[in-house]
């Protein structure tokens, strides 16, 4: 049963049952392609939601070793033709973030960040949880509509480029000047980095669930953008001025203001979905 499995995948990865090549410069050499190749295919998984593909794939296999241990020729049957369809798959679900990678790959980019130390996010800091907080309770009490997104660790400059760069530091006057009804980039949101207001005026992808009748479009949103990323949203319903913080996919509605505090700080609550390969802390 286990050799049936370990062909399956020898013919699966296309690599022969007996092959032991020689080893020397050429060989080196190709060891040394492919390990920078992984190297930033893993780079960009880190800043990408490709993560979930990974560990769809990873259960794909764990579920076809089992198939393979216990003769579930059905499920075998199944798995083995799914997966000679998985890259179309892949390219079809990943078309944003390939074509991205290629364009970063096409500049020269990948090249560059090979030899440079690997930018890590910034943690976002108390003072601009308050501040954000300080904004959504005056835009609360004025009924004036806001979107704020948070970046973390997975990079959503797809969505970023959308909108009006500004790269400003972030402070209450400057959230309530660009969410101000008659302002000119009062639609959209505004995305948050490095505690910066790094863009406003930000397109975001809407969620495709079924949401209740008293969300909008913003809390639409914020939902959407969330799902796709581990960004903190703050939403402020500009009907009813009330404020919510969406992680995850998931809406927490009349937040208290300790608690998204809390929230909004990178790293409290516990780790989101999307961390992974995260570099262990110094004692």
């Amino acid at each position: 049963m286990l050799d049936r499995f370990s062909n399956w995948l020898m013919e699966l990865f296309n690599v022969p049952v007996h092959s032991f090549p020689a080893f020397g410069p050429a060989q080196m050499l190709d060891i040394l392609i492919v390990a920078a190749l992984l190297y930033v295919v893993m780079r960009w998984i880190r800043r990408t939601q490709a993560w979930v593909l990974l560990r769809g794939l990873a259960m794909v296999l764990v579920v076809a070793a089992i198939a393979s241990v216990f003769d579930l020729i059905t499920v075998w049957w199944i798995l083995d033709n799914a997966i000679s369809m998985g890259l179309v798959v892949v390219v079809i679900l990943f078309q944003p973030e390939l074509r991205k990678a290629l364009e970063q790959l096409g500049r020269g980019q990948y090249l560059i960040q090979l030899t440079e130390e690997s930018e890590q996010p910034v943690h976002t800091s108390a003072h601009t949880a308050d501040e954000i907080i300080k904004a959504t309770r005056v835009l609360s009490k004025s009924l004036t509509g806001a979107l704020i997104v948070i970046e973390n660790e997975v990079d959503i400059s797809e969505h970023e480029r959308r909108g009006i760069p500004l790269d400003a530091q972030l402070s209450v006057q400057l959230l309530l000047n660009i969410f101000e009804k008659n302002a000119p980039l009062h639609d959209g949101a505004v995305v948050v980095r490095n505690n910066r207001v790094s863009s406003a005026s930000c397109i975001l992808p809407l969620t495709a669930e079924s949401l209740d009748s008293s969300l909008g479009t913003r809390h639409r949103a914020a939902i959407g953008i969330s799902e796709v990323s581990d960004a903190r949203v703050v939403v402020v319903s500009e009907e009813t001025g009330t404020i919510s913080l969406v992680i995850d996919g998931k809406i927490t509605r009349n937040i208290e203001e300790k608690q998204m505090r809390d929230m909004l700080i990178w790293g409290a609550p516990a780790k989101s979905r999307f961390s992974i390969f995260k570099k262990k802390k110094k004692r």
